[in-house]
């Protein structure tokens, strides 16, 4: 009897809940006060706008490859083919070893990005996704860069859910400063609205990232004898050092000449002088992503440079 009675209510919670659902689709779609305005004669997509939000491709591409195999042993090739444009197979992609609250957060990361290339690709369009290299030798290259010495082991991204969440803490970060360096050079109104919503929630994955790694920022990653705040602090100051146009990344501890209001030595969230984000341009994603500290010298994540007209002109590359 019990059984049956959890069962009726559950099917009438499910009842309730679509119910509530249809009427608000109902509502928000058909609604006229629910519709933003735009100005007479405004355009949706300038021409210009297209180079400039699709350059982020070659990231979205990234975050989608390194956070779908990590989370469900398969990536894009398996979840949307038609995005990659018949582009290869990332290099060293695999599952990692995941605890489930980590396992749910990449999950859904994963999905997110590939939402984001399904609107570039209706806003700007896309193209084929580039050579990409997410391996445990390429991440363990860029964090023996970072201390300035071969971490024994090398590091491996894979191996357990904290290695994973600090080689997550390398990547959407860079999505956003690109993002928010974009902003002022965005002109139509599609356009603009795509790039809000993508930096809102490339904002909202490093928040995540970093707030799980500040929980722990006094723990040692295993088997290293660093923390993880120094972890961070150390990639952040690599990732400086590689844009070459100063402070524009901070780990999650800070002197308080860096922490907000100066008054801060906690940093859950990366930002400047007045607290607003920090912004890059094509270039200097490109010298970090690279990990050549030159845009025109591909390396890192890409071994044979973006993909789109601003990463293949800085390769001096047809397009």
């Amino acid at each position: 009897m019990g059984v049956i009675l959890a069962s009726t209510f559950s099917l009438i919670k499910l009842i309730i809940w679509m119910s509530i659902m249809s009427n608000f689709i109902s509502i928000s779609s058909s609604n006229p006060i629910c519709e933003s305005p735009y100005p007479p004669h405004a355009i949706p997509v300038y021409e210009e706008d297209v180079d400039t939000l699709q350059f982020a491709v070659n990231l979205e591409f990234l975050e989608a490859e390194y956070f779908l195999w990590a989370a469900l042993g398969y990536g894009l090739d398996h979840v949307a083919p038609q995005l990659v444009m018949g582009g290869p197979p990332p290099i060293g992609a695999q599952k990692a070893k995941l605890d489930s609250l980590t396992r749910n957060i990449i999950t859904e990361f994963g999905y997110q990005e590939v939402g984001h290339l399904r609107v570039l690709e209706k806003t700007v369009g896309l193209f084929p996704r580039p050579l990409l290299d997410v391996s445990p030798k390429n991440f363990a290259k860029l964090f023996d860069e970072a201390f300035g010495y071969e971490l024994n082991p090398p590091f491996d991204p894979y191996r357990d859910s904290l290695s994973y969440m600090l080689g997550s803490y390398v990547i959407p970060y860079m999505g956003l400063v690109g993002y928010v360096g974009a902003n002022p050079l965005i002109n139509g109104y599609q356009t603009k609205r795509v790039l809000a919503g993508l930096l809102g929630v490339e904002s909202g994955q490093d928040a995540v990232i970093r707030m799980y790694l500040y929980e722990r920022a006094e723990e040692l990653v295993h088997p290293y004898n660093h923390t993880v705040a120094e972890f961070t602090i150390r990639i952040s100051e690599l990732r400086n050092k590689l844009a070459m146009c100063g402070i524009k990344d901070e780990g999650i501890i800070v002197p308080p000449q860096l922490g907000a209001e100066n008054r801060t030595e906690s940093n859950v969230l990366s930002a400047n002088f007045y607290s607003i984000s920090y912004r890059r341009t094509p270039g200097e994603i490109l010298r970090v992503v690279y990990n050549t500290g030159s845009e025109h010298l591909p390396g890192g994540f890409y071994p044979h440079g973006g993909n789109g007209r601003i990463a293949r002109e800085f390769l001096k590359i047809p397009h």
